[in-house]
């Protein structure tokens, strides 16, 4: 048990200052690289704009849980299908803050490729795409498109740089803090239970330990940053980093839940271009690494001894910041149990004239998992006409509509539009 909870620590503080400076310069990126702003280069059927789409997905700190709602918000607003699909590949594959952790754990070869492989996949997936699905009918919601783009107004610096940090440590450490401790727990474990060079001696054959991870990455849902040291414990024991590479770019990209609503929103042929193109991908770049690079490149960092081979500075940073990095994901936590606990109060005064005619109803919704969930449901029920109040509960998996003359199906139709099931 000690070498485990060692481990586990010796892990924590090795990524910490990395991660720290990674959901930084996420917050910030997710301020400039408005989604909405990109819109009008994405609409197309066209290579152009399944490049740009994938493009504008490798650095966005999204996981596979908040793409999909974003992918398919895309759509309904004017993207194709391509271009859509190429925003879902690449995304949940990498991110700024997992890159930086990447390299962390190791070493900056893997942090470079994983963004190329991101790129190159998400852009083939959109044309394999576009291909599949050029004789079916575009549709989108081209008003919704206009009325945002009016309505968008410049926020000074200083908004944006709030906004940017809220983003990082709340919205977006909300989403993957628990992600972050599996994932640091599994690797511990990992490291400490199973044997050396486990893989080499059941798993020979490099190809047949890359179609084994495959197999148990594709339904697993695991987010691009806590796939990093999962991976580096599995490398550790033998596992070669082509197979680590399949490992990390399938097991964020794919789960049971995402293809479900690939599939229930975008169609058959969609899901087919996205699980090939990844599937596909990720073999052949994972061959292409354990055949043609040097193995000197992959190298990871051992996690029982990482600090041994830095300054005394950079241990005292280290230190410093996973102290700051368990305070974080500690008042993560319990901003999340405060959440479940409590409900939300109406904002409206009671004096309102129209307070008499309103109408409240609350649904539970299935496939919420994460604050992009809540923000594309919230959006997509306030667009309702005579709607006053929307309060999406992301621990209860519940919603609180209040407006006039609340009608259910419209409700239910809006949500279901967005890739969620009204479950009751």
């Amino acid at each position: 048990m000690y070498g485990i909870v060692e481990s586990f620590i010796s892990i924590f503080v090795a990524m910490a200052p990395y991660l720290l400076l990674g959901f930084i310069i996420a917050g910030m990126l997710n301020e400039v690289l408005k989604i909405k702003n990109f819109k009008k280069k994405i609409g197309h059927r066209n290579t152009k704009s399944v490049v740009y789409s994938s493009m504008l997905g490798v650095p966005l700190p999204l996981c596979s849980c908040g793409v999909i709602p974003t992918g398919i918000s895309l759509h309904k607003s004017g993207a194709s299908k391509g271009s859509a699909t190429s925003f879902m590949i690449s995304t949940p594959q990498t991110g700024v803050d997992s890159i930086l952790v990447t390299w962390s754990l190791l070493g900056l070869p893997f942090a470079l490729i994983r963004p190329v492989i991101a790129f190159t996949t998400g852009v083939f997936g959109g044309m394999l795409t576009n291909t599949l699905t050029k004789n079916e009918t575009e549709e989108s919601d081209s008003k919704k498109s206009e009325t945002e783009s009016a309505i968008s107004k410049k926020e000074p610096l200083i908004t944006k740089i709030k906004n940017g940090f809220k983003y990082s440590f709340v919205e977006f450490l909300d989403d993957i803090s628990l992600w972050i401790l599996m994932g640091l727990s599994i690797a511990a474990l990992i490291t400490v239970i199973i044997p050396e060079d486990f893989f080499t001696l059941y798993l020979g054959n490099r190809f047949l330990s890359m179609i084994v991870v495959l197999i148990a990455a594709v339904p697993l849902y695991v987010c691009a940053t806590s796939s990093v040291p999962i991976a580096a414990a599995l490398m550790l024991k033998g596992l070669s980093p082509g197979a680590a590479l399949v490992f990390l770019m399938a097991g964020p990209a794919t789960n049971a839940a995402t293809v479900t609503v690939i599939w229930r929103t975008l169609g058959l042929r969609t899901l087919v271009s996205y699980l090939v193109s990844i599937i596909g991908g990720v073999l052949i770049f994972g061959f292409l690494i354990d055949s043609f690079l040097p193995a000197s490149w992959f190298v990871p960092a051992d996690i029982m001894h990482i600090h041994e081979h830095h300054s005394p500075f950079f241990h005292i940073l280290s230190i410093t910041s996973s102290v700051i990095l368990a305070g974080l994901l500690l008042s993560s936590y319990i901003r999340k149990i405060l959440n479940r606990k409590k409900g939300k109060v109406c904002s409206m005064e009671e004096s309102c004239s129209e307070c008499s005619k309103i109408n409240s109803v609350t649904i539970t919704i299935e496939g919420m998992t994460c604050n992009h969930c809540v923000a594309s449901i919230k959006s997509a029920i306030s667009e309702i006409e005579g709607i006053k109040e929307v309060d999406v509960n992301l621990q209860t998996k519940t919603a609180t509509v209040k407006g006039i003359n609340i009608q259910l199906p419209e409700i239910k139709k809006a949500v279901e539009s967005k890739g969620y099931k009204v479950v009751g």
